[in-house]
């Protein structure tokens, strides 16, 4: 809290600069971009373009968070889940923070443009510039949309590990961003009931807060046979085999139990173990994609 009376911010642990990165978001965005450029070709991803390729993508993601803890500051002070963020208590100054988030975009920019090409880095700094301003500066206090308008920047890191490999926009990376944009909703809103009396405090108008728990389950239940339908798509389409349509059946199934058990409201802390679930989801499948792709292959 040191930095919203005015006294001198304690000193600052290289912990604490890591922590602005959100790394558990940033391992998470990886996967899945490694997982588009492990799909977009048959060849093999050249090792410059696996190595410094997906540090420049989770340098300008971890730049992106960076302002994000910037500009949630007093929000985070005020919530549980959030009071002890480096800027919340003060341990790095917002001046220090937005430094540091610049250096890190710049950075990975320059590695993208140096180790893949202008596509890929012109579209990373436009999820940067998405999830960082239009999110997090804007759409977080404007809508209960929020998420689902801003979901589009957390989206990319599959098309971008498939530009970074190719060079070009195709329409298998799209349906990936689709299926993590389908995702994204239900995710978010379990951990918003969870922690609506917080986001209640914060004044920010997330969707529990607005219309209720009972009008955000519905909803949650509705994208979830959303994103079940959309995950049989790479199937459809021939981009994956029958493993991979097994993985996306069962794990859909379960999300969808999941949402069917927190609509009834029968068992304690459903929202949070929706929102647990819906993490290991989203890692399962990209990985049942990438195992069924080089299964294929070897046929």
């Amino acid at each position: 809290m040191a930095s919203l009376i005015g006294e001198r911010p304690a000193q600052a642990l290289w912990r604490d600069y890591l922590e602005l990165t959100k790394p558990k978001v940033v391992v998470l965005m990886l996967i899945t971009s490694l997982v588009g450029m492990f799909l977009a070709t048959r060849a093999g991803v050249p090792w410059t373009v696996l190595v410094f390729g997906n540090l420049g993508i989770a340098l300008c993601a971890g730049g992106a968070a960076a302002v994000n803890h910037v500009v949630d500051r007093r929000i985070d002070a005020v919530m549980a889940r959030t009071h002890k963020r480096p800027l919340a208590e003060g341990r790095v100054s917002p001046a220090a923070a937005l430094t540091f988030a610049l250096l890190l975009a710049l950075l990975g920019q320059a590695l993208l443009l140096t180790f893949t090409n202008q596509l890929t880095a012109w579209l990373t700094l436009a999820s940067l510039l998405g999830y960082a301003v239009v999110y997090t500066g804007f759409l977080k206090r404007a809508t209960p949309q929020n998420i689902v308008i801003g979901g589009l920047a957390g989206a990319a890191p599959p098309l971008l590990g498939w530009t970074a490999a190719t060079g070009h926009v195709s329409a298998e990376p799209l349906l990936l961003v689709l299926i993590i944009f389908a995702w994204t909703p239900p995710h978010f809103w379990a951990l918003a009931i969870h922690r609506k009396e917080e986001y209640a405090k914060a004044d920010i108008p997330m969707l529990p807060v607005t219309h209720g728990e009972h009008y955000t389950k519905v909803h949650i239940l509705l994208y979830t046979f959303a994103l079940l339908a959309v995950s049989l798509l790479p199937y459809v389409i021939h981009m994956s085999g029958v493993l991979y349509l097994v993985c996306a059946l069962a794990l859909g199934a379960r999300f969808l139990q999941w949402a069917v058990v927190l609509y009834r409201g029968t068992r304690p802390h459903a929202a949070i173990n929706t929102f647990k679930y819906s993490i290991w989801y989203l890692f399962l499948l990209f990985i049942a994609l990438l195992v069924d792709h080089y299964l294929l292959l070897n046929l």
